[in-house]
């Protein structure tokens, strides 16, 4: 079973100070690609050098600004990430979007940053990589004036109906994470309603280790259980599971392997 990890965090230091070994176990572990997704400038160009290196597993990167620092994303900030964006290695725009649990960015500054993000994503024509946390309504509604100008996902999806049937209206993709194995997941019914065509499996790395590997820093060859828990749910085997994720991630980013 061929898998892609199609959101990850390689800089953060607790797998960057060991990324050839991360990156190893997730070769054997079947994980053949992955996308190290940048939360500010500065991780924007660390991202770019990683994916332009010689690794066991194939790497693209993306650009953009997290809602947790929007307020950082100046007009020159953004000029600056629509510059990165226009990078070979670079197949995404974010990770952007909305975060009203945290508020560590004031929300009409979120939402500003997240209108520029979108604007960026339909100028350079890749697609867009979107947080949302406890900001349904407003997502939702920038995704129904905006979405069905880009490529989109819904990155470790954690919401309710309204937003997922506004990106799936908008063509948008849905990915899911760790969280779906928590004993208190909450989501199976969402996690079945996302057409075949349209769902991705991440693992969010280093954040929210899968069990049984809670506690633990997370991974890229983790992104094995999470598909191995969202195809229990939806009725299916891991590798069908697996293959049909496999195929949307290169679908969405637009790269071959």
């Amino acid at each position: 079973m061929r898998l892609f990890d199609s959101h990850a965090h390689l800089t953060d230091e607790r797998l960057f100070h060991r990324l050839t070994e991360v990156l190893e176990r997730a070769r054997e572990a079947g994980v053949v690609g992955c996308v190290t997704v940048a939360g500010d400038l500065q991780d924007t160009e660390a991202a770019r050098r990683i994916a332009q290196g010689d690794h066991p597993v194939r790497l693209w990167a993306s650009a953009g600004i997290h809602p947790h620092v929007a307020s950082t994303a100046t007009p020159e900030a953004l000029a600056a990430i629509e510059g990165h964006a226009r990078a070979q290695e670079v197949v995404a725009v974010g990770e952007t979007g909305l975060d009203y649990h945290t508020d560590d960015s004031p929300r009409d500054a979120q939402r500003a940053a997240f209108i520029a993000h979108l604007e960026i994503a339909e100028r350079v024509g890749k697609p867009v990589v979107v947080h949302t946390r406890e900001c349904d309504a407003d997502a939702a509604a920038a995704i129904r004036e905006r979405g069905s100008r880009v490529r989109g996902v819904l990155h470790c999806f954690t919401g309710g109906a309204e937003l997922v049937r506004a990106a799936l209206d908008a063509g948008w993709y849905v990915s899911f994470a760790g969280i779906v194995t928590f004993p208190r997941f909450a989501g199976a019914d969402l996690l079945r309603a996302v057409p075949d065509d349209r769902i991705l499996v991440e693992t969010d790395s280093p954040y929210l280790a899968p069990v049984p590997h809670r506690g633990r820093v997370n991974e890229p060859a983790y992104v094995r259980h999470v598909v191995e828990r969202a195809a229990a749910v939806r009725g299916v085997a891991p590798e069908t599971l697996g293959e049909r994720a496999f195929a949307n991630a290169l679908a969405f980013y637009g790269v071959a392997l």
